[in-house]
């Protein structure tokens, strides 16, 4: 597989906070570390007068505590990298941009959910827009479309796709991941140390900061196991058990790797229509190639009888879709659906209309009636809601199964456009 590293590879979130420096005070850019915020944000800021200050710096950041209302005094941009680790300076850029309204004053970056922190002293509600930036998507580094959301809403069942994408090359898709650095290593061992030290250091660093924890042991092994699940369900009495550790620790610890953006839950779709419908959300690692290092997983070991293909690929997907929601031109939520009778779609996208496409995702190159089970259950359940129903597989085909029921490659998430049907 070669990688193209698209030349505008952050052209969604770059066209996205250039907009928003127009119209709002304050732009926060939120995101994984290491994701590149700190490029993305030297791309919007460049032609301006910015005042660039990294909080990763100890000397900067000890003279943002000493003084924060005369660090934030500025009348042009003023860019503050990894705002996490000052968070006490809202406070003065709040009563800077109350004092001067003007939009574009502020533009942050920063590696951990910054409103959730404990320690923050104020917020900045209607002053800051927030714009999340994840690890690249595959058309981000294909230089693709990256439109299947806004194609699926456009045309449902009536899409077409082709892709010369092979299964193997998925695998290697899973592996590789999405983050910058991860991406720029064509050598796979290269690939697995910077997963190793970017988990180690995420816990030892970002987690440590957001809440004291002592027990970075029982953190790792937590890691590890919804790197087993990426893409499943979350039951925290499962991990609970498994981890020896009680309920309420273990719901602490997921919702602190929540917040420095390496897991992602999924949220049960219910429109109150089945009283059977269970309300566990899915959990998914934010990045594959961490999934899969965690996991121990190479391409080749994926692919073989047993090997953790299929629940890495459906954590994958969902990440896909997840991202694209951040560009898609309307406003679309991400869902998975499951009732007690393990009658399940993996993905449901629904629109503020309360129009429906149900995803499927199968890690094999062939696929069968039986795999639109879960799909036409939720076809009968929303009526003509319903858009389309979507069997992502490995191979190569689009083929129809039925009214607005289409089998069609995984790759058509970052290939297919709006105008391509």
């Amino acid at each position: 597989m070669q990688t193209r590293l698209g030349p505008a590879w952050p052209r969604h979130a770059e066209a996205q906070v250039a907009a928003a420096l127009q119209d709002t005070r304050v732009v926060l850019v939120n995101g994984a570390r290491q994701s590149g915020k700190s490029t993305l944000v030297r791309l919007v800021a460049r032609g301006r007068d910015a005042e660039w200050r990294d909080l990763d710096t100890a000397l900067i950041r000890r003279a943002a505590l000493d003084d924060p209302d005369g660090f934030v005094d500025y009348s042009e941009l003023m860019v503050i990298d990894e705002i996490q680790r000052a968070p006490e300076l809202l406070l003065s850029i709040k009563a800077e941009v109350d004092a001067d309204p003007r939009p574009g004053r502020y533009l942050l970056t920063g590696s951990a959910r910054v409103l959730g922190l404990r320690s923050l002293p104020d917020t900045l509600v209607g002053r800051m827009e927030t714009i999340e930036l994840w690890p690249f998507s595959q058309g981000e580094i294909d230089n693709a479309p990256d439109r299947f959301v806004d194609a699926v809403f456009a045309h449902g069942g009536q899409m077409r796709h082709r892709s010369s994408v092979a299964r193997t090359e998925y695998a290697e898709r899973l592996v590789r991941g999405g983050f910058p650095e991860a991406v720029a290593r064509p050598d796979s061992r290269r690939r697995r140390n910077f997963f190793s030290s970017y988990v180690g250091d995420l816990i030892a660093r970002d987690v440590q900061q957001l809440s004291e924890i002592e027990r970075t042991a029982e953190m790792r092994a937590l890691v590890g196991l919804l790197a087993a699940r990426s893409g499943g369900l979350l039951v925290t009495a499962n991990l609970s058990n498994e981890l020896g550790l009680g309920a309420a620790t273990v719901k602490k610890y997921l919702a602190l790797l929540e917040e420095v953006f390496l897991i992602k839950r999924i949220p049960a779709w219910s429109r109150n229509i089945n009283s059977r419908a269970t309300t566990t959300p899915k959990v998914a690692l934010v990045d594959s190639g961490i999934a899969a290092s965690l996991i121990g997983a190479d391409a080749r070991s994926l692919l073989r009888p047993g090997g953790q293909f299929g629940p890495l690929l459906e954590g994958f997907v969902l990440m896909e879709l997840a991202r694209q929601l951040t560009w898609s031109d309307e406003e679309i939520a991400l869902f998975h659906y499951r009732t007690r009778d393990q009658v399940e779609v993996d993905a449901v996208l629904e629109n503020r209309r309360g129009e429906v496409v149900g995803i499927e995702v199968k890690a094999a190159s062939t696929v069968g009636s039986d795999d639109f089970r879960g799909l036409r259950h939720l076809a009968e359940r929303t009526g003509d809601d319903f858009l389309a129903g979507i069997v992502l597989h490995t191979g190569q085909q689009t083929l129809p199964f039925g009214p607005k029921m289409l089998a069609m490659p995984v790759a058509a998430l970052w290939e297919a456009a709006p105008t391509s049907g």
